[in-house]
């Protein structure tokens, strides 16, 4: 749209000003000219007004050129105004001090090229004799060569000159009385054209301007009309500073014209400087009105670009306002669910209710768009046509959406009383059938118990009230605009139910009727012959002449016990099949649930996160980190969707058997543990943007309630939710087909919780340098107390390195045990969860165990290096000691039976059999035993390995004549350096590399027979010993001794049992063999024990643990 051609500047200001632009030259072109003042304009007048040009004496007058006579002269006759031109000038040449050539020169050069009309020219001749007598007679033969239009007059006096010319009019040379300042006249006439050019340049640029203006055309975009506006205003501003300065200018200008009269009220100006002070004022006059008429024009031009910038604002909220009210109206028509259940109808009216906030939003900015369009039409806006249809559209659209959110809310509450009315008769006929199962049959059998039962009966059918359906015709007329196919099967499926639930009560109250009126059996108060009654066989005649008189038989009872218990099992069977519907019903609608969450986050959140419109909003930490922030979410939701959700579906109608489809899938719900084991690194980042617009703004849109966060859990609490609702289905479920799958499935769903949760635990390990996953797969984990013992040196000195045990948090592995120290860490979420701090690291190829340790059932022991190290481990419970035991059993004998299989592939003519199990404490220890190098040229002697080498752990007492170990014997196994003095070596030098290795395993599960050599050695013997350990009582005859106490041994009782006197406080009391090795086997003293009754010394093993030893026997030498 171009700006109209009227409304640029006034036509008459721009021409007045145009006039300026003449061909004369100006006064500061030829200032040096004018300065010479061979010719001035006095101000003078003649009688009729002409204009007075003097031309004083000018001794050098015939030295001024040609161009310099023209300029000064054109410029001069071009001072005056044209009326006063039009006159014709009067010339007064004064030549009194010159010559007759003078004089005539001055004439010719005026009558040759003066440019302007003459009046009349007055020559003041020569006054010396002379000269004027000269000039008289040559004048008058000369006077045809001026060619003068005009008359040209000799004066011989200034008396005569005033005579033709007022003296007012004249300067004070020619005898007049006016002043002249010659340079003050060429400075105003400088000034004056000064200004009046600048006030020309300025009016033409204003007229640029608006030309500029006028051809604008309005742009579409609202930024390009800012930058419009701000680009017009700048040059606006620009130009109202140029007139600014124009106009002090002129002021200061008028000022100086005006000083004599400022400096002598009585000072009469002459009528060039009245004319010169007119020319000024004038041009202020034109420029004020330029200036007046340039804002008029602007204020119109400012108004039309507001006004179009209104309009692009109204058209943008109008296409806002219109889209979101389209949005709205969409989601509305989306609400057309009535929902599958009570809850699920709930849940949609809920989200109907929050969607209606957005809803009024979306309304009310429609019906502020509509007012603000209103005020523009009255404001006289001029696309007032294009604003009113756009008010009127939008007004339209949002009643059309109010009416359609009332609509919807009607038809959803209708919806939610429907499911109610079935969810309370569901209720009322799942509590009937309740009420019918917890009837015990055996009190109803009784006159007062049956009435009781059907009192309680028809109690409960009379509370029916409104719970009940009573109708399906009124039902199907009243709910009709809510009820689809689904709907009306739900309809009638609880209806039906509802009347199987009736005919149960109706044959059970006709039951109890009979049950209530049948009389009471007669009673013999004498018997002729009761011990003939008792000792009589069932099928007797005297039993059937009994039963007879009596009459009842036994078949009776049998047919209504038989039917009352069928009645029972059916009813219970009714009961639990109810129950297993619900925990259905609700494994699939949080099923449904959840895939839509999921589904929701990933359109809202991380689709997001590449949409280029937000961008912007996204932090600098986030950016890139979908894969983070979200983890496999989009596996999961895929297999939801696509997989799991279908196929638990169709188990609906026999949900008993829904572990077949979780067994079936338990492969793909593993992808959980991924998820959970990228949820620190999610919640780290989630807690460094939560706070950022991006998140904030998703929020808004999907009108969530909650976080991103909260969302980011499901997939965890959905996984921990499984195991519940199988469990609950199991509850159910006991003697279907089914049951089989179900606990498996529950078992594999722990199963994954179990892995996730030592995962969770195994990614919090810090400081340990190797590769976790080299350790093998986690077994176990948990915390622990701990003590540690170190034994150094042969003589096997027991250093106690802490006394206050140590909490670690153990981790087992197949490959190795992991010691580490639990620490808390500050936080929220899963940063609150803990780390452990790696410490020590036993590798499970080089440990023993023990499995009761100082009397304690809930710690065992775990040791290495021929018990050189001693871990004390004490568990929380006995429970979870006797977990980890087994555990670590497990994995010790698989390394066991493996170092068995790989030994014989060495050596298959190596032969070892493995006794049963002996009970008792035992140890196992695969351990690597690294037998000593031995110096060079040292030999070891050993006798020939028999085929039957054993060890036993079990103590065994000696028989009666049995003497002692030898010391033979003794000094052997002193110097022995194997393990537990095994002899396994002939007696031929060896010469052992330091490299070679023997492997020694002990076993609860095989251990080996013991040497005949060393059978005394573990055999308990009465006598004096000092303890080395703690025993607290176990029993009411159990003894207590402490660590340094002296004990006695006195006789051996059964079952293990010794008798035990405790010297220092002379307690006596029972003590088990297997407590007291470890009691007294543990002390220095024990390797050789010695009775105070001379009955011999005994040695005792320092281990109770069984060991074998193999030995690489290609290497011996003969």
């Amino acid at each position: 749209m171009l700006l109209d051609g009227e409304d640029m500047l006034g036509c008459c200001c721009a021409n007045e000003i145009m006039q300026l632009d003449m061909n004369p030259p100006h006064a500061a072109d030829i200032k040096a000219d004018l300065r010479k003042q061979f010719a001035f304009l006095s101000g003078g007048r003649g009688d009729n007004g002409s204009p007075i040009i003097v031309f004083p004496e000018f001794p050098a007058f015939g030295e001024i050129t040609d161009r310099e006579f023209n300029n000064v002269l054109t410029y001069l006759t071009s001072v005056p105004s044209l009326s006063s031109t039009d006159l014709g000038f009067i010339l007064v040449i004064d030549r009194r001090q010159d010559r007759w050539a003078a004089v005539k020169g001055t004439l010719l050069r005026i009558a040759g090229s003066f440019p302007g009309n003459l009046q009349l020219v007055l020559v003041l001749r020569p006054t010396t004799l002379l000269q004027r007598t000269i000039s008289d007679i040559l004048f008058k033969f000369n006077k045809d060569e001026f060619k003068m239009k005009v008359p040209v007059i000799m004066l011989s006096s200034i008396s005569e000159l005033h005579s033709y010319v007022d003296r007012t009019q004249l300067t004070r040379e020619l005898g007049g009385t006016q002043r002249y300042c010659h340079e003050k006249w060429i400075s105003h006439r400088t000034a004056i054209e000064g200004f009046a050019l600048m006030v020309k340049k300025t009016a033409q640029t204003l007229q640029s301007f608006g030309t500029e203006l006028a051809e604008t055309e309005l742009p579409k975009e609202i930024q390009t009309i800012t930058v419009l506006r701000s680009t017009h205003t700048s040059k606006r501003d620009k130009m109202k500073e140029d007139i600014l300065v124009a106009l002090g200018q002129g002021s200061r200008l008028l000022e100086s014209i005006n000083e004599p009269i400022m400096r002598d009220p009585d000072h009469n100006m002459n009528q060039d400087e009245l004319e010169n002070l007119a020319t000024v004022q004038r041009l202020l006059s034109q420029l004020d009105e330029t200036e007046r008429a340039f804002d008029e024009f602007w204020v119109r031009h400012q108004t039309k670009l507001q006004q179009c910038l209104q309009l692009r604002h109204f058209e943008l909220n109008h296409r806002e306002v219109r889209a979101l009210l389209d949005q709205v109206s969409e989601k509305l028509g989306l609400f057309s669910e009535v929902g599958i259940s009570p809850a699920h109808a709930d849940h949609i009216f809920c989200e109907l209710t929050a969607f209606e906030e957005r809803v009024c939003e979306a309304l009310d900015r429609a019906s502020t768009l509509c007012h603000e369009g209103q005020e523009l039409i009255q404001s006289s806006h001029y696309a007032e046509d294009s604003i009113q249809p756009k008010c009127s559209e939008l007004r339209e659209i949002s009643e059309n959406v109010s009416s359609s959110l009332k609509t919807k809310k009607e038809y959803l509450l209708k919806a939610m009383e429907l499911h109610h009315r079935l969810e309370k008769a569901s209720k009322w006929v799942d509590d009937g059938i309740y009420l019918l199962a917890s009837q015990p049959v055996d009190k109803c059998q009784s006159h007062e118990g049956a009435e009781l039962a059907l009192q309680e009966l028809e109690h409960y059918l009379d509370s029916a009230g409104q719970n009940q359906l009573t109708d399906l015709c009124a039902i199907w007329a009243d709910y009709e605009v809510v009820l689809n196919q689904q709907f009306r099967d739900q309809v009638e499926k609880v209806y039906q139910k509802q009347a199987s639930m009736q005919g149960m009560f109706d044959k059970r109250m006709v039951s109890l009727k009979k049950l209530a009126a049948k009389q009471t059996r007669p009673v013999q108060p004498v018997a002729p012959r009761p011990e003939a009654f008792i000792k009589s066989p069932l099928n007797s005649p005297a039993r059937k002449a009994q039963q007879e008189k009596y009459g009842f038989c036994d078949s009776c009872d049998k047919n209504e016990d038989g039917n009352s218990r069928h009645a029972s099992l059916s009813e219970e069977e009714e009961n639990l099949a109810v129950l297993r519907r619900h925990v259905m019903n609700e494994l699939l609608e949080t099923e449904r649930a959840y895939v839509e969450e999921l589904l929701c986050v990933l359109q809202g959140y991380a689709s997001e996160m590449d949409n280029p419109a937000m961008s912007h909003l996204i932090p600098a930490n986030l950016q890139n980190k979908k894969e983070v922030l979200f983890g496999n979410m989009t596996e999961i939701y895929h297999f939801h969707k696509r997989t799991f959700l279908r196929e638990l579906e169709q188990y609906t109608d026999c949900p008993e058997l829904v572990g077949r489809c979780f067994l079936e899938r338990m492969t793909d719900l593993q992808i959980y543990e991924k998820y959970c084991h990228n949820k620190p690194r999610s919640e780290s980042l989630w807690r460094q943007c939560s706070d950022c617009a991006f998140f904030q703004e998703c929020q808004k849109k999907l009108e969530h309630k909650l976080g991103l966060d909260s969302y980011l859990l499901k997939p965890v609490q959905r996984i921990t939710k499984y195991q519940l609702l199988l469990k609950e289905m199991l509850k159910y479920s006991k003697g279907c087909d089914g049951t089989g799958d179900l606990q498996e499935a529950l078992a594999s769903i722990l199963g994954i919780l179990k892995a996730v949760n030592d995962s969770m635990h195994l990614i919090a390990i810090t400081g340990y340098e190797g590769n976790l996953s080299e350790l093998g797969k986690l077994l176990m984990q948990g915390s622990f107390s701990v003590w540690t013992e170190h034994k150094k040196g042969h003589a096997k000195v027991k250093d106690l390195a802490r006394f206050k045990p140590m909490q670690r948090h153990l981790f087992l592995h197949e490959k190795a045990l992991l010691f580490c120290k639990k620490r808390e860490e500050n936080g929220e979420g899963y940063e609150k969860a803990p780390s452990y701090s790696f410490k020590q690291s036993l590798s499970m190829d080089a440990v023993g165990f023990t499995e009761n340790a100082k009397g304690d059932n809930k710690k065992f022991e775990i040791w290495c290096n021929s018990r050189e190290e001693v871990y004390i481990v004490q568990a929380p419970t006995a429970d979870v000691k006797s977990t980890w035991v087994n555990e670590i059993r497990k994995v010790l004998t698989t390394q066991l039976e493996a170092c068995r299989e790989a030994s014989q592939q060495r050596a298959p003519d190596q032969v070892f059999q493995y006794p049963p199990v002996p009970s008792g404490t035992v140890s196992l220890s695969p351990f690597k035993t690294s037998q000593k190098s031995f110096k060079k040229g040292e030999e070891k002697k050993v006798e020939p390995l028999s085929s039957d080498v054993i060890s036993s752990s079990s103590p065994k007492l000696p028989e009666k004549g049995s003497s002692p170990t030898s010391p033979d014997h003794k000094s052997k196994r002193q110097s022995d350096p194997t393990p537990f003095g095994f002899k396994g070596w002939n007696k031929t030098s060896v010469s052992l590399d330091a490299s070679e290795e023997h492997e020694g395993y002990s076993s609860a599960e095989d251990p080996l027979n013991s040497d005949p050599e060393d059978e005394n050695i573990k055999k308990l013997r009465t006598g004096k010993y000092t303890v080395t350990a703690d025993h607290e009582m176990g029993g009411d005859q159990e003894l207590s001794v402490k660590s340094g106490d002296t004990v006695q041994l006195l006789k051996e009782g059964e079952d293990g049992q010794w008798f035990v006197r405790n010297l220092n406080t002379s307690h006596e009391g029972w003590i088990p063999a297997a407590n007291l090795i470890t009691l007294i086997g543990k002390s220095k003293s024990c390797q050789s024990l010695t009775s105070s009754e001379g009955s011999g010394s005994g040695n005792l093993s320092t281990s109770s643990s069984c060991s074998e030893t193999y030995t690489n026997f290609s290497d011996v030498k003969p």
